[in-house]
Parts: C-alpha cells; structure tokens; sequence
C-alpha cells in the first residue's frame, strides 16, 4: 500500500496536539524529531500562530521555545484555580535585573551596580526558584563564581530570548533600576556577554548548595 507524505495540514495538526500535550515550551528541533522527515515545522507554527491571535489562547514563543498560553486579557479567569506565585523582594528583583543584564557577573559586581551589600539569602531565593544559575568562576584571585539568568527567567517573564529585555527607562519605570546609578551608566547587552574569562564549574557544582559562594578557600 502506497503511503503518502502529510500534506501541511496534517503537519499543521500535527504540531498542535504535540503543543497542546506537551508538559513544557518545545524548541522546533524537538517538535521535527516527532514529525516526518522534511516537515515544515516553521509553516505549522506560524499558521497556528495566526489562527490563535486574538483566541482565548494564544500560542507564544518562550526562551526559543513554543507554548500555549491563556490570552493576557483573560488571565485574571485563573486567578482562583492557580497557586498564588511566591513574590520577590525589592532587593531579589533588583538583583535579578542586575544579574540579567550584566551576566555572567559576580556578587560584587551586582554589590557595586547596586552600591549595598547583599544577603548571601538572596542568591539562595533566586537560585531556588530557578531563574538564575551559577555559570562559572572568573580566572582572577579567588576565583569568584559567576551568575547567569535561566531559560525558566525568560519563560517566567515571557521572553522569546534576551533580546528582549526591556531598556534602561523601562527598567526604571517598572522599578527594578530604581538605584543610585553612575552618571553615563549604559546598560550592557547580555547577549554579548563574554565566558573568555571563566571556567566552567566542575560536574556536580552547579547543583551543590556548598559551592553557592563567591570564593574558594585558599586553604
């Protein structure tokens, strides 16, 4: 029996219920690994995101990968049925916002863009709730460990990629640069961030709370 090929509304529908199944955002590598071989999975996606614009859901694109979600305008309907998000500090989102746009960088760095000290607790919430991660330790004397941003972070914030952090006025605007910022301060892009100066953490370190520190001993 001959058997043909999916035509593009099959992949179309396809691509839908792998979406809609799916337990998490899925990158087009791993949507095409499930379709056949040669699938346009980029025509699905963008024909299913057009036939979604405006609907109760909409389909959207997190740390390169997509999802569905429920439309912006109708999430205040799910309110009663979905567990209270845990809250930031001031303090945990200012340096979350530090750690996005200067990343990979250190504690003391975000202490300098800052200009306070800041609780070793407040890495531990951060690192906790998934959004930042240890990256590396810097090839200078004491070799700090370094922290970067998420795939979590950009999905918890609805970012496609870093590309779209917001800028230095809405950053103020929103509160989270509302710090004693030096006069001609730019904002860095992160995704030019460089890791010429790092080494990678050894297996096991970026899971082990003990290595949640800045310096190693000398001893």
């Amino acid at each position: 029996m001959v058997q043909f090929a999916p035509d593009h509304m099959e992949i179309e529908r396809r691509v839908e219920a792998l979406l809609f199944a799916a337990a998490g955002p899925l990158s087009a590598a791993e949507i095409a690994r499930r379709l056949p071989e040669g699938a346009d999975v980029g025509g699905a996606i963008s024909a299913l995101r057009e036939r979604y614009q405006g609907r109760g859901v909409e389909l959207e694109c997190v740390a390169d990968r997509w999802r569905f979600r429920t439309a912006p305008d109708l999430s205040f309907m799910m309110t009663e049925e979905r567990e209270e998000p845990r809250r930031l500090s001031k303090a945990a989102l200012e340096t979350l916002s530090i750690i996005a746009y200067h990343q990979p960088c250190t504690r003391a760095e975000i202490e300098s863009v800052r200009g306070v000290s800041l609780s070793k607790g407040t890495l531990d919430l951060l690192l906790e709730m998934g959004f930042v991660k240890l990256k590396g330790r810097r090839r200078t004397p004491g070799r700090p460990v370094t922290y970067g941003t998420t795939d979590k972070f950009l999905e918890h914030f609805s970012l496609a990629s870093l590309y779209d952090l917001p800028g230095v006025q809405e950053m103020k605007a929103a509160g989270l640069l509302d710090l004693s910022i030096p006069v001609g301060f730019e904002v860095p892009d992160p995704t030019r961030a460089s890791d010429e100066d790092e080494t990678p953490l050894l297996p096991g370190e970026e899971d082990s709370p003990e290595f949640a520190q800045d310096f190693v001993s000398e001893d």
